[in-house]
This record gives C-alpha cells, structure tokens and sequence, in this order.
C-alpha cells in the first residue's frame, strides 16, 4: 500500500498521532487504580454514568476490524456488506435484551466469575480463561497487525522494518494503557475513541450526500454503475457468489456475527462496570444507538468510496478493501483540498488510530483480568489484594508481548480468517455456555466445560478448512489448497455443535448432579434475574 497524503498532511498526521498517544497515556496515569484498590482495577468502581457507560460498551464493540473490515465488505460487496453492518447492531441488541442484565447479576469481574456463581470450581475458571484467551488473541493480532499497515498508508512509508517497528511501539503503548488505567482509564480512551469515530464520520457521511444533493437513488445508483457489477451491487449474493452454497455461506456468516460479536469477553466485561440492574440497561440503550449510527456512517462512507472512486479503485489499493473507509473520506474532498479540508481529514485517521489503540488496550485487558483473577488468584483461598493487582498487570504484559510478536509474524497474510476465528469462537463456545449458565437449570459443571472445550474445538477443527485459509486468492495461503469446508465460516455446524456439547455434557452428568444444579440455581435464581444486589464472587 501506498500513502496518498502530501507531506504536509503526513506531517499534521503524525503530530496528531503522536499528540494523542502522549495525552490517552497521559489520561491512564491520572486516572489508574490504586495499587490497593482490585474493585477500581477491575470495574472503576462502576462510576461512570450510563451515558459514559454506554460510550465505553460502543467503543469496546466497535474495533478497528469493524471500521476498516466493515466498511471494506460495503465498498466491494455493497448489500452483503450494509447486512454485516445491521448483524453487528443486532448482536448488541441481543446482548441488551438478553444476557446484560443476568450477566452483570452473575458476574463480577470476569466471565469466569458469572460461570463460577454456579460451578465453583477451578476448571472452570482455567477453562474460562482459556477460551477468553483464545477468542481475543486472535482480534489483537488483527489490530496489531494493521496498525503497522496503517501508519504506512497514511504516512506513506513501505519500509517493512518500519512497520514492524510501528506494530511493536504501538503494543508497547497498548500494554501501558491496559497495565496502568486498568476499566477506568481504557474506559475512558473508549469514550475519546468513539466520539471523535462518530463525530468525524458523521461529518464525512454528511459531506458524501451533499455531493449527491442529497439524492439517494443517484448516490446508490452511481455505487452501483462503478462497482462494475452492476445491479447485483445493490442485491445479496455478491460476497459469497463464487462458494458452493451462497445462501447458506451468508446464513452461517451472519449469525456467527449475531450470536457471537456481542459474546466476546471484552464486551461482556463491561456489564460488570455498571453499578445496577437499572444502569445496565441504560447503558446498553446508549450503547446500541452510538452502534445504529455507527452502522449508518460506515454504510454512507462505503458506498460513497465505491460512487466517488469505483471498485477497481479500492481494490487495487487493498484487495480487502480495509482502506475503503480513510479513501472514502479522503475523496469526498476532491483533487484541491483546503486547510479545513485536511484538517478534518486528520481528525478521520486519528480516530481510526485511536480505534487501533483502544480496541487491544480493551482486549488485552480483558485477558490479563482472567489471568490474574481466574487463575493465579484462585490458587489461593484469600490472596492480598496488592499481590492480585500487581499479578493482574503483569499479566497485561503476559498477554500483550506474545501478542506483539505474533503480529509481526503475521503481518503480511490475509488476517480475515483471525477475524472470523474470533466471532466463531464468541459464538460456538461462549454465547452457548452463557446461555445455559444464566437460564437453564439443570446445567451442570460437565455440561459448562463440554460447551466451552467442544465449541472451541469444533472451530479449531473446522477454520483450517475454509476459504479464507486457503484455496482462494484473498485466503491467509494463496499458494496452497487445503479448502474441503464448504463455508466461509464455522458458525452453521459449530454454533449447534456447542449447544449440543452442553445438553450431552449435562445429560451424562446423572440425574443426581442435575437436581443439585436445579436447587443452587433456584437459590440463586432471583440474584442473577431479578437484579438483586452481588454477593462475593462464588
């Protein structure tokens, strides 16, 4: 990729890059935890209020994989790509209406905790981490990885040093945020972060309709005539038109992003930030309308790249289409641009920067939490509080350099499948296991640990297999075929394979660990649906 800034804006670029990795640090240091304070490290507290809440849970939710991936699918695929959109929206709806409330109840710093309410026990708790571990991981190295490309095409350096450079500084940044501001301080980067991407994007999105006067048939019309497909630019099919079975790839893909985008730890972790039942859902009400807009900007911003440059355009410069968005935003201005012009522009990419920044802050803090809390603090009866904030930030920087280290390995492959891998995973093991945990009586510890192992391993199993591994010129090996799963993702088999995994698991349990399971749920049942206050972590 190459950069399309002159130099002056290359400058104001990196001077605004720089000024916001020195001020969100500086932000974390204000606003950490004590060192002897594990409610501030894990929850904040629960002090902020649910509109600020609510930003946090948006910005958490919505990565830079969404702002760059998504608004790639809308380019290049046009309504595929609007479809992901709406299904990313409708997971965190699913999430408010559904899970929020029982799971802030449940829980108390982790996932691990909202499953050891019911099962204590720590093969839960290292099961649970594990999982966490394995659903996040592979996000980071998409973040990581793309940040280093980023800087490249918007500053318009190539030099492949330089951008290992970039994603190793960057992590190390990242690693500060999560091992210093602990839920407080990424918080409230996630709050920056999402104000600045919608404030930007709004004005973006604006701009691009008022080059079509406001005239959506001519603005969906022109997206269509330049996407060089036609009016099947404009229908369902497009993304998945080479597979074997389109219809049921684009089923599988959508609720794996339905079922599993909402799922995920570092989203689920928010729900424990809030101090009520009552916040919980005031919370998530802003946070599913920052997400509705989010989905209009990107949807306006997608096909106006497509309108204003054509297809071929956007392909060329990334066969992803992850540029979609920053060319979009660049090409509303036209050939001159003025100072006000660049200036807003900068604020565009600085908001996509710090995206990159927030989003593996939140999930390397969600990771070292588990760690720190789920394992080595289960070990022992009652460890020192002090000891447990100092083992949590390590474990910041346990998660965080692996991490870095495999985003340099990783950098120049297709990272599409570590996308996918994620959301597969929220959704065939962790949504699953949420599910039973929260709602079904009979739910046994067996039951829990074969929702969680046999999902996972179900996708693991199944990912290799698909096109976006191999087999296809866009897959993470181009050169090599290995395709024999005929989707794009896991989701059709492997979504009831984790619920199936859970009902066997609980069926061999015996009658006798169902019925103790009934009454330690119905004992607990008003605390985890009711909205009761917490109790200690079980």
């Amino acid at each position: 990729m190459t950069g399309f800034h002159d130099s002056a804006s290359q400058t104001m670029s990196l001077v605004a890059f720089t000024t916001v990795a020195t001020l969100t640090l500086l932000l974390c240091v204000m606003t950490g935890p004590d060192r002897d304070d594990l409610d501030e490290f894990y929850t904040g507290y629960g002090s902020l209020s649910p509109l600020r809440n609510g930003l946090a849970i948006a910005g958490d939710y919505i990565s830079a994989a969404s702002v760059l991936g998504t608004g790639g699918v809308i380019a290049l695929y046009g309504y595929d790509g609007v479809v992901l959109a709406l299904s990313t929206a409708l997971s965190l709806m699913l999430l408010m209406f559904l899970l929020a409330e029982p799971l802030r109840n449940a829980g108390r710093f982790t996932m691990g905790d909202a499953f050891a309410r019911r099962m204590p026990g720590r093969s839960v708790r290292m099961v649970a981490c594990i999982v966490t571990i394995a659903a996040l991981l592979p996000l980071m190295l998409v973040q990581l990885a793309g940040a280093g490309q980023l800087l490249a095409f918007i500053l318009g350096f190539s030099g492949e040093s330089l951008q290992t450079g970039c994603i190793i500084g960057l992590g190390v940044l990242m690693i500060s945020y999560a091992a210093i501001g602990g839920m407080k301080g990424t918080a409230l980067i996630q709050i920056l972060k999402i104000v600045m991407l919608l404030g930007s994007g709004a004005v973006i999105a604006v701009l691009i309709l008022n080059r079509f006067h406001w005239d959506l048939g001519a603005f969906f019309d022109t997206a269509a005539r330049r996407s060089g497909v036609g009016t099947a630019f404009l229908h369902s099919g497009l993304e998945f038109a080479g597979g074997p079975s389109p219809r049921l790839d684009m089923i599988s893909s959508q609720l794996t992003v339905v079922l599993g985008g909402a799922c995920l730890p570092h989203i689920t972790m928010r729900m424990y930030t809030a101090s009520s039942a009552r916040q919980v859902r005031r919370s998530m009400s802003w946070a599913v309308s920052s997400v509705a807009l989010f989905v209009v900007i990107v949807t306006v911003v997608g096909f106006g790249a497509t309108a204003l440059l054509g297809r071929a355009t956007i392909g060329r410069a990334d066969p992803q289409g992850n540029t979609a968005y920053l060319l979009g935003s660049r090409a509303v201005f036209g050939a001159d641009v003025s100072t006000a012009e660049t200036l807003l522009f900068t604020t565009v990419t600085t908001a996509v920067f710090l995206t990159l920044l927030a989003s593996v802050a939140g999930m390397i803090l969600a990771c070292a939490n588990s760690l720190a809390h789920d394992v080595f603090a289960a070990r022992v009866e009652e460890m020192p509080v002090r000891r447990e904030m100092t083992l949590a930030r390590y474990s910041a920087l346990a998660v965080g350099v692996p991490a870095i280290v495999l985003a340099t390995l990783v950098q120049h492959r297709g990272l599409q499948p570590l996308v996918t891998l994620s959301f597969c995973l929220g959704a065939s093991a962790i949504a699953p296991a949420l599910v039973y945990s929260l709602f079904w009586r009979r739910y046994t510890r067996t039951g829990l640990l074969s929702t969680l192992i046999g999902g996972t391993l179900g996708v693991l199993l199944l990912m290799p297999g698909t096109n976006l591994v191999s087999g296809s010129p866009a897959a993470a090996f181009p050169g090599a075929d290995f395709n024999w799963f005929p989707f794009t993702t896991t989701g059709l088999v492997t979504i009831p394979l984790g619920f199936l995994c859970g009902w066997l698991g609980t069926v061999a349990s015996g009658r006798k660990k169902e019925e103790e399971q009934r009454r330690r749920y119905e004992a607990m049942e008003g605390w985890i649906l009711a909205g009761a206050v917490r109790r200690g972590e079980g």
